[in-house]
């Protein structure tokens, strides 16, 4: 044991092995299939859990439909918070979005500047695209805001969903059949009749329709806003 110590520390400090770079073309065409494949499943990964989150969505809203329109008893405020619901899962997949748009940023990248090159080559072709693909490598970063990929999953599931939502309540808090414990809708004052009976508990009706008023208009302005293409999207209309 004592001879194993002293032939280590005669041999000096051991340096980790390097790994060898690409020295030949068919090496760097292998490197880059295996990158490409690669980034193709983690891109294929994010994709299955946005998925995901949108199945989750749609449970909610259809169970809590059938839980609110389909008996009296049941109180307008379990729509309410199928809304809240459904917003806390559109955060969750628009961060997921986020990490799904680096990896197909990065596959989209590779089929653009190179395998295109094979099957369509294009005179005016640049080569920078491999020095921002390494940067990218070194120091990953998002490249939207989560405030876009919230208004991008809102214009592909979401806001269709909050229409489904609101048009249910709408339908539940004006309807006298479906609310058993409310006060009957005087003929000569509907609008008053009807805010009385959007009431959460202490909270008054005109403060509830104020919320939900705010809080629609806001998911149209952030769904419908004016947006410049940039990115993937500046390069053709195939994108989730």
């Amino acid at each position: 044991m004592d001879n194993v110590r002293n032939k280590q520390s005669s041999d000096g400090p051991r340096h980790p092995t390097r790994l060898p770079l690409p020295c030949t073309t068919g090496e760097a065409i292998t490197v880059l299939a295996h990158f490409h494949r690669a980034e193709i499943a983690r891109m294929t990964g994010w994709r299955d859990r946005i998925d995901l989150t949108s199945n989750w969505a749609i449970t909610v809203v259809a169970g809590m439909l059938s839980v609110s329109l389909s008996t009296p008893s049941a109180h307008h405020g379990v729509l309410l918070f199928a809304m809240v619901l459904v917003m806390l899962l559109l955060s969750i997949e628009a961060r997921r979005y986020r990490f799904f748009d680096v990896y197909r940023a990065r596959v989209r990248m590779l089929e653009r500047n190179y395998y295109a090159q094979i099957f369509a080559p294009h005179p005016g072709q640049t080569e920078d695209w491999m020095e921002r693909l390494g940067e990218d490598l070194r120091a990953p970063q998002f490249l939207i805001s989560r405030r876009i990929a919230m208004s991008r999953r809102l214009r592909r599931n979401y806001f269709w969903m909050f229409l489904v939502l609101l048009a249910a309540w709408i339908l539940k808090v004006s309807s006298a059949w479906l609310l058993q414990d409310a006060d009957p809708v005087d003929p000569a004052k509907p609008v008053r009749g009807v805010v009385q009976n959007l009431a959460l508990g202490p909270v008054p009706g005109w403060v509830v329709l104020l919320v939900v008023g705010t809080f629609y208009c806001w998911l149209t302005y952030a769904t419908f806003r004016p947006r410049k293409k940039s990115g993937e999207l500046a390069h053709g209309d195939v994108h989730v």
